[in-house]
């Protein structure tokens, strides 16, 4: 089809802009589309039993034969952890660099995607076509080698989208951020700015990741405990700083944790980090060295359930235990939402009489985000024509904007997002003209998307209230209970303590049987329907608790 004057860029956020995590965002013209990112976040507490929480894809299915690729920004889980699970559903080729596609495909296989083939190693500074899109990535500093931004050359105009970024001048490993190629596309004319938000209620600027090395020196210097580093998995350039500590004072470095080793396994393959022979040992191996010769690489530093570190802490790690030769760090900040879980794994770890170490005592951690004073460098380079703050919660987002309209923007042209929301972007203005399914989907065990409000909300149910099952024998043929009411709890009531309630139940429901077939009703689930009426109603009489309950009535009759 033609490309007309008339036609609209669409920009359509299916996550990212609700929260940390679950990043993608689709741009569409006419005929051609793809997205930017496709990441996971965490389950909140009140997503019982859900492991992750991954983008709708259902509108890009929908419309695959316009599909032209995924284009990736960096190796965080929150950016590429949802890609395995696109590309069961979307057969699409993947744009990455090379850290970045190095770490999905241990992702891939894990999934049992074998896609190297489709996989295309884009190094920063490099275009590539999509359609009628030019796509060009440009070097930005993160916390993980390989970051970039994402400049779009379509036929609206230049859209930046910055990825996750900070400016840092002295890089732990590569150069800073090509802030040049930002002011070139400024004087170019940048239509749109798609720009990350996560610290901009910080000010100022966010220090160095070589702060927390000189930091790691400070500790290490004269220690005699083991250390214990809990950090997120993707920092490659945090866990090349902990092993240059660990080396310089002579120190051999374990590591625990899935993850963990996924990513240094890959990155040191690919040479983004460099471990001297002979560093490296096995857990197994952790008795055969004295405390002050052992640093411990671990996950869990969110306090994510079943973790390694969390695992330590509560003592039911099966290779490490935590006592008062151990110095925990924790080289992390808190994300949004994970203050309760990693409170809990710092009380545990502080009663097993370890020295505890975080961000708040001493320089262990820096962030990986662009503070308010970079955002206004960002907005003061490329100059855009109308401005989309994204990667935040509600609260960042407007705090963006604000800071757009201080900087001069007019308001007219600043665009809050929300998922599922269709933007659409001409010479003129940039509008909603409609949505698309963009729902959080659930991953839970195997099943993707199986899992809905309605079964979260049985299961809150549950959680609080408990179950009881009423099970009997029925004969519906003659209109007869064939067998005594047993009646089970589970997280409702101690049967040996409520014997007079358990009792009332039963005898409710074996009257409330024996009169469905008085009155001549013989359909098995119009009975299933009025035990659980009349007993629902009897519990929350006496108890004033509503357990799920589920009558298990069984036509056996011949």
């Amino acid at each position: 089809m033609a490309k007309t004057k008339t036609s609209k860029l669409k920009i359509i956020p299916l996550g990212g802009v609700d929260g940390i995590g679950k990043n993608m965002t689709v741009f569409e013209y006419e005929d051609d589309m793809f997205a930017i990112d496709c990441g996971v976040s965490f389950p909140e507490g009140d997503m019982l039993g859900v492991d992750l929480v991954i983008p709708d894809f259902s509108y890009i299915e929908a419309n695959s034969e316009k599909f032209r690729g995924l284009v990736l920004t960096h190796g965080h889980e929150d950016h590429i952890g949802a890609v395995p699970y696109f590309l069961k559903a979307v057969n699409a080729p993947v744009y990455g660099t090379r850290l970045t596609l190095g770490i999905l495909e241990n992702k891939l296989l894990e999934h049992g995607l074998v896609r190297s083939s489709e996989l295309y190693e884009v190094s920063a500074g490099q275009s590539f076509k999509l359609g009628c899109f030019t796509v060009e990535f440009i070097r930005v500093n993160h916390s993980i080698p390989d970051a970039v931004a994402v400049a779009v050359h379509t036929p609206r105009g230049i859209v930046v989208h910055t990825g996750d970024f900070k400016v840092d001048y002295t890089p732990i490993s590569g150069e800073p951020i090509d802030l040049l190629r930002f002011a070139e596309l400024g004087k170019k004319g940048v239509k749109l700015l798609l720009c990350e938000s996560t610290n901009v209620e910080r000010s100022g600027y966010t220090p160095s990741e070589r702060v927390v090395g000189a930091s790691f020196d400070r500790i290490f210097f004269n220690l005699d405990k083991r250390v214990v580093i809990a950090t997120f998995s993707s920092n490659v350039h945090r866990i090349q700083q902990i092993i240059d500590a660990s080396v310089k004072y002579g120190r051999k470095v374990a590591v625990t944790g899935r993850s963990m080793i996924n990513v240094i396994s890959a990155a040191e393959r690919l040479g983004y980090m460099k471990i001297p022979e002979g560093t490296l040992i096995e857990l197994s191996d952790l008795n055969r060295y004295n405390p002050s010769q052992i640093t411990l690489i671990t996950t869990g530093s969110q306090g994510e359930p079943m973790s390694a570190l969390y695992r330590m802490a509560l003592g039911e790690h099966s290779s490490v235990s935590l006592g008062s030769n151990d110095l925990v760090i924790l080289s992390s900040s808190p994300i949004p939402g994970n203050e309760k879980l990693i409170a809990k794994v710092t009380n545990e770890l502080l009663k097993r009489g370890v020295e505890l170490i975080n961000d708040i005592l001493a320089d262990v951690h820096v962030s990986g985000h662009a503070c308010e004073e970079e955002l206004k460098l960002m907005h003061a380079l490329t100059k855009p024509d109308f401005f989309m703050p994204i990667h935040g919660e509600y609260k960042h987002l407007k705090r963006h904007a604000d800071l757009a309209k201080y900087l001069g923007m007019d308001e007219k042209r600043i665009s809050v997002p929300e998922n599922g929301k269709v933007y659409e972007l001409d010479n003129k203005k940039l509008c909603v003209s409609g949505t698309v399914p963009a729902d959080p989907v659930f991953v839970d065990g195997y099943g993707v998307g199986e899992i809905g409000s309605v079964v979260l909300k049985e299961r809150k149910h549950l959680s609080e209230d408990g179950m009881l099952m009423v099970v009997a024998a029925l004969d519906m043929e003659i209109g007869t209970l064939l067998s005594k009411i047993e009646v089970i709890s589970r997280g409702f009531v101690y049967m040996k303590d409520s014997e007079s309630l358990i009792e009332e139940v039963r005898t409710l429901a074996a009257r409330t049987v024996d009169e469905c077939f008085e009155k001549g009703v013989m359909d098995l689930n119009t009975v299933r329907s009025k035990v659980k009426e009349a007993v629902s109603s009897k519990l929350y009489s006496r108890t004033k608790k509503r357990p799920m309950v589920m009558p298990i009535l069984l036509d056996i009759g011949l």
